[in-house]
């Protein structure tokens, strides 16, 4: 439909280090229902590939049919991520030398992929080499960017755009070696274009330090300018330690994490920046590799595979309202969480179709909520009376029955703006008040 999207939402798993995980539609219900629009699944090389200890294993595409079918009926897109899990091994340091051809060996994994998904329109792209490494070669991260990173990725995206030239490729950088990370953050800078088509710029961001997240957003809008790349934050959120479920306030509380998880978001809204939230999985295990012990990513509590019980410290901030599909441009937006209102400015076009707004009010509006654009169009929902949408004014020449309330995915749908070509703005603000 050509419309403006944010795509948001999680990455999804499917195993963690205690199994396979499994999902089902209640839970892409609940994803739906904290705004997700977008998965992406994380691939395990070892079941694609010819890697050493690797093989196809045709019961593994089934189970990613599933997923996209899952995806598909709750109106979630999907990309497919390339992990190198389950194979023997994976030596970075030979896979950039090819010297046994381990780029078509990688290749062919990912072509399995692309001829099952082609045609598929709820497949949107792929995320083609998932946090690559440099380890113990001896080059600059610049050097191994620009001669093995960027002709790798040029090789990838020719390959993959003689099966499914329309679809997304989305791409990443090095992954630097601990300790070695600038303005912590762990990842280095693309310095020279790819020089193709239908590329988006996938960083992952697990900013803790509160005062690096801002300079390094504008980093990555740097290279995402040098690219000719939109960015979609392929991933983000800084782990949450076992101790934090318990601490509320001081180091690693929640009031900490909720902190820092705001001025996250802010900063993706500021910059109009889709970002998707590692990972939709309960806490069936943590890993311990940092300083603070025992952590995670998931974000419900539960040790159940999928998990049921939120994190809602973090929850409620991933899970805030925003303008998912815009018919017509989108100017900015942000939603303010002491105020709990969504702030937007839009063009309109009315030729793109239907706009969707996640707003979330099970979460952030129980008290009911308003719809206001341009101080004089004002609709509210009362979740009292629950009887949709209820108009207190509009201009002459618009509907209101075009405001459609669909509870079921805590979406606002507009079918038509009112006036076509318009310049709006748009506030989604808490209560209903005390109209008459």
């Amino acid at each position: 439909m050509g419309r403006h999207v944010i795509p948001r939402g999680f990455v999804v798993n499917t195993n963690d280090h205690k199994g396979e995980v499994f999902f089902n539609s209640d839970d892409y219900t609940r994803m739906v229902r904290m705004g997700a629009n977008t998965q992406v699944i994380r691939l395990e090389l070892g079941k694609l590939s010819d890697f050493p200890g690797g093989q196809l294993e045709p019961n593994y595409l089934l189970k990613l049919d599933s997923l996209v079918t899952l995806g598909k009926n709750a109106d979630i897109k999907t990309v497919f991520k390339m992990t190198v899990y389950g194979v023997d091994k994976f030596v970075w340091e030979e896979f950039w030398q090819n010297k046994k051809k381990e780029y078509d060996t990688y290749i062919n994994a990912w072509k399995v992929i692309w001829n099952r998904y082609s045609n598929n329109p709820y497949v949107m792209g792929y995320d083609v080499v998932n946090e690559p490494r440099k380890l113990t070669m001896n080059i600059s991260y610049n050097d191994l960017t620009n001669k093995y990173l960027i002709p790798l990725y040029q090789k990838i995206i020719d390959e993959s755009q003689k099966i499914n030239p329309d679809k997304k490729i989305l791409i990443q950088s090095i992954f630097m070696n601990k300790g070695e990370g600038i303005d912590n953050n762990q990842y280095a800078e693309i310095t020279a274009p790819i020089k193709r088509q239908n590329v988006v710029f996938a960083p992952h961001i697990y900013q803790n330090k509160i005062d690096f997240i801002k300079p390094v957003m504008d980093r990555f809008d740097r290279e995402s300018d040098l690219l000719k790349a939109p960015i979609l934050i392929g991933e983000w959120g800084f782990p949450t330690f076992a101790k934090t479920d318990t601490v509320i306030s001081g180091k690693l509380g929640q009031l900490e994490y909720r902190e820092l998880y705001i001025k996250t978001a802010e900063v993706f809204d500021q910059m109009g920046v889709g970002s998707i939230k590692a990972w939709f999985l309960g806490n069936r295990s943590m890993q311990n590799f940092l300083p603070g012990g025992p952590s995670t990513w998931s974000i419900f509590s539960d040790s159940t595979d999928a998990g049921t019980v939120e994190r809602k410290y973090i929850t409620d901030v991933i899970s805030r309202p925003f303008p998912q599909a815009i018919a017509g441009d989108i100017q900015n937006f942000l939603f303010n969480h002491a105020t709990r209102t969504l702030d937007l400015n839009l063009i309109s076009d009315n030729s793109k179709g239907a706009s969707k707004i996640f707003i979330g009010a099970n979460r952030h509006y129980p008290d009911g909520f308003s719809i206001i654009i341009n101080d004089d169009f004002v609709m509210y929902y009362n979740p009292i009376k629950n009887v949709g949408l209820e108009t207190y004014k509009v201009p002459k020449g618009s509907n209101p029955s075009d405001f459609i309330w669909d509870i079921h995915a805590q979406k606002l749908v507009i079918l038509k703006w009112p006036f076509d070509k318009e310049t709006y703005n748009i506030k989604i603000v808490p209560g209903i008040r005390n109209y008459k």
